[in-house]
């Protein structure tokens, strides 16, 4: 029985009772039900790149998502195609995919670990482009009901990291749909200022579609955040806080040099901050770690907690909450976390 640790990107977590590994559909819902029906406490992984799993989960039932295969349907217009993927995809395996098949909508999201049905769960997204953007629908397995239902884009309240599947709708994802653009080798139109930058291009523009992936997998890996069996960086869940979004009254009160957006959410035009910005001057620096960790803060990226080699996952706890107190005490805004944290 292998520890957690060995399937989780962060490197942490203990033996759990038992790994069950689903390849098929089928037997995934079948042994997700099964595990439901016992009443033990149960985990569902994919590719482990988004929990921290405590070190004694003793009594875990996992459920490892391996499914794999996509299909191709028509979409809503004539250059439109709908993917259906099954849950178990590597997500940038998929993103690989659609490339080479001259689709157009999740390039800015090239490199992001951590499977496909994971994905809707927090709204997945990076340099100017979320999930949401592309979701048409989803088989999910309530865990209340234990009925199958379809939920389309609007029964998953998608918000900034986040769905009605994160905010406590427990149950399982099977496969995904989301429907992609041919736009004769180019891109989306490019909504991210930090890639319209590194090519010198417009906001709106719309430029080579395999480039602009290239482009945005340099730039993850300048921060760590690329899985890299020789950075030490990228030992992580990658972003571990969410940027905190705020009213225009509170983002007042903070320095005028803090960086931050305009958003729109449900309750009308709000503002959203940096978290890296935030941490950094709240005194903690990259490569902080508390005395006698073996967590630290990345040394590229502030918001990136890296296990250095042997960190438990008290440590990485500990460390995020000493980042929470800091910016909390400094800004007075609290952190959230955007990895899960399984049996803390």
């Amino acid at each position: 029985m292998q520890n957690l640790s060995e399937l989780t990107t962060m490197r942490v977590g203990g033996k759990p009772a038992e790994i069950i590994v689903a390849k098929t559909r089928d037997d995934l819902i079948e042994a997700t039900l099964e595990v439901w029906r016992s009443g033990d406490d149960w985990l569902i992984l994919g590719g482990g790149s988004n929990l921290v799993v405590a070190d004694e989960v003793d009594d875990l039932q996992v459920i490892k998502v391996e499914t794999k295969g996509i299909q191709r349907f028509n979409g809503s217009a004539e250059n439109k195609t709908v993917l259906r993927i099954q849950a178990g995809e590597n997500w940038d395996d998929f993103v690989e995919q659609a490339l080479e098949l001259g689709l157009a909508g999740v390039e800015g999201m090239a490199g992001i670990p951590g499977t496909v049905g994971a994905g809707p769960v927090q709204n997945i997204g990076a340099y100017g482009q979320e999930l949401s953007d592309t979701f048409v629908r989803l088989e999910f397995v309530d865990y209340e009901t234990h009925e199958i239902v379809i939920l389309d884009k609007a029964d998953l309240a998608f918000g900034y990291r986040d769905s009605v599947i994160k905010r406590g709708r427990t149950g399982l994802i099977t496969w995904v749909e989301l429907e992609l653009e041919h736009f004769g080798g180019l891109s989306a139109p490019i909504s991210s200022g930090q890639i319209a930058g590194a090519f010198g291009a417009q906001m709106g523009d719309q430029l080579p579609l395999r480039e602009v992936a290239d482009s945005v997998k340099k730039m993850r890996a300048t921060k760590g955040m690329l899985l890299n069996e020789s950075d030490p960086d990228s030992v992580s869940c990658g972003s571990f806080f969410t940027n905190p979004v705020v009213s225009h009254t509170f983002a007042r009160t903070l320095p005028e040099v803090s960086p931050r957006w305009e958003t729109l959410e449900d309750d009308g035009l709000t503002v959203k901050l940096s978290a890296a910005w935030l941490i950094e001057n709240s005194g903690i620096n990259k490569g902080f770690s508390l005395p006698g960790s073996k967590a630290a803060i990345s040394s590229k990226h502030c918001l990136a907690i890296t296990n250095r080699g042997g960190a438990t996952a008290a440590e990485i706890v500990q460390l995020a909450n000493y980042v929470q107190l800091q910016v909390s005490n400094r800004f007075g805004i609290t952190l959230v976390p955007e990895p899960n944290l399984i049996s803390f």
